[in-house]
């Protein structure tokens, strides 16, 4: 009979840095866990911000106790290091400084890695289901010899559930983070697996996030989830939130690629924190799994006509594409002002290929989202011929894609929307278009304000842009 994965959940009600790192430390020791080599560990700071985005990362208390728990139990390290790629295209020095990592790193003496600023390498793969032949990622992920995985328990608007095997998404650079983030993002994330595997996991499940994945609502699950494989860790996520492991589809094909465990018949699940227990305080816990149109159906402002996708295994939604850069768009825009939806002008959003009539309201204007986009008709009884441009999988050369770099991005939105002030409609491009594309398109369209001009991230963005883009120069001359 195999061996079964050992999975803990252990009680934390707080972000105590010493507790959590007694917690850790006495976790690693019953698994058998002890770091060497070149150590790397993965957070996920997708985004931070302690007034906008407070609850969308792994908590700094919760780095500072793994580090220390980590400094305790390796055995002659060469490096110990923390490395990760924010998300939105924006810079992850940004990220770092407003989740309190530069003062944790500095006193733990260990190094940062801000992949956006790394040379990228090219890795083969060689599962026979994986989407290409070959994946980019950071030189310092290639080259580590043990990576340390400490996701943050959220839920995900295109992917259900946020833990250890999604949280591969940050191991890419812009340039190739939205490669396949569209109706293969879950095979993506499978294939990221192959990359490098998680030789400890630890989940900050303290707080978790509900809903969103940049926006969340916070939840007080009080809970460090640890393990060493990421599908016996993500199996046991899920039966804590209630959630049939078989739905969250990227696990279901990490697993049948065999790299861990989908069943609990295969996993020992242990700790201070029952199982039973954790699944009676998360019987309201919420996740965000909807089709825009239904989504947004009781808004007055927005309107979504979701059409047919181009790819057969899900030709009624794109669930890892425009649909859900929308809503988190969306949500990011109510943070910052929560009368938007009653203050923006009415806006139609069309995905897909349409073959309808959109019959809009006076006034309403039209953003025709993505390359899949295709429509024909009139708009102010002019014909109108959205012909799209979506390339499939074999289309897209990853040694050529286009950049995705953030001021580059949003200047050419900026424009783009300027020139097409005086029509009724517009299209934005991309597969997927990013969700700070959707804040810059929705922002000029709708005539709301931008929350990326906002006085209060602007210049520090601006800041951490600049060093982002000096020491992306100075690491192409490093050996």
């Amino acid at each position: 009979m195999a061996q079964k994965h050992k999975v803990l959940i252990m009680r934390c009600d707080g972000y105590d840095s010493d507790r959590i790192a007694g917690i850790v430390k006495d976790g690693m020791a019953e698994l058998g866990v002890v770091p060497s080599g070149r150590i790397l560990l993965k957070p996920n700071v997708v985004l931070a911000h302690p007034q906008f985005f407070p609850h969308a990362f792994t908590r700094a208390e919760f780095l500072d106790g793994v580090l220390a728990a980590i400094k305790s139990r390796a055995e002659a390290p060469e490096e110990i290091a923390v490395g990760e790629r924010s998300g939105i295209t924006v810079p992850t020095r940004f990220n770092f400084k407003n989740a309190g990592y530069p003062e944790i790193i500095a006193r733990h003496r260990v190094k940062a890695y801000y992949f956006d600023e790394s040379r990228q390498v090219a890795v083969k793969l060689k599962n026979p289901h994986a989407l290409r032949d070959s994946v980019y990622i950071p030189r310092p992920v290639a080259r580590s010899d043990f990576l340390i995985n400490l996701p943050k328990f959220k839920a995900h608007p295109w992917c259900r559930l946020t833990l250890s095997l999604k949280n591969f998404i940050g191991l890419q650079d812009d340039r190739h983070r939205l490669v396949d983030h569209n109706q293969f993002l879950e095979h993506k994330i499978a294939d990221l697996q192959e990359v490098v595997p998680s030789k400890f996991i630890a989940i900050d499940g303290i707080i978790a996030g509900q809903k969103m994945m940049l926006t969340p609502t916070p939840f007080s699950l009080g809970a460090i989830v640890m393990g060493t494989n990421s599908c016996a860790v993500d199996t046991v996520g899920c039966h804590m939130v209630n959630l049939n492991p078989h739905d969250l589809t990227h696990l279901r094909y990490a697993s049948q690629r065999g790299y861990g465990p989908l069943t609990m018949e295969q996993i020992d699940v242990s700790g201070d924190y029952p199982l039973e227990a954790v699944q009676e305080h998360t019987c309201n816990f919420k996740f965000c799994v909807e089709r825009i149109d239904d989504y947004f159906s009781s808004s007055r402002r927005l309107n979504c006509t979701v059409g047919k996708f181009p790819e057969a295994h899900a030709t009624e939604y794109c669930q890892g594409g425009c649909p859900g850069a929308l809503q988190e768009a969306m949500h990011i825009f109510r943070g910052f002002n929560p009368d938007v939806d009653q203050q923006m002008r009415k806006l139609r959003y069309v995905v897909g290929q349409v073959d309808q009539p959109l019959d809009l309201d006076e006034n309403e204007r039209v953003i025709f989202a993505g390359d899949c986009t295709r429509w024909q008709g009139k708009i102010d009884e002019k014909t109108v011929h959205i012909k799209g441009g979506y390339k499939t999988v074999s289309e897209v050369n990853i040694k050529k894609t286009a950049s995705n770099d953030m001021l580059l991005k949003t200047v050419s939105a900026l424009v783009h929307a300027l020139k097409k002030k005086s029509s009724r409609y517009l299209h934005a491009r991309g597969c997927p278009v990013s969700v700070a594309q959707h804040v810059n398109y929705i922002a000029a369209v709708a005539n709301i304000k931008n929350p990326i001009f906002d006085r209060r991230l602007l210049f520090p963005v601006i800041l951490a842009y600049g060093q982002m883009r000096f020491f992306r120069f100075l690491n192409r001359f490093m050996p």
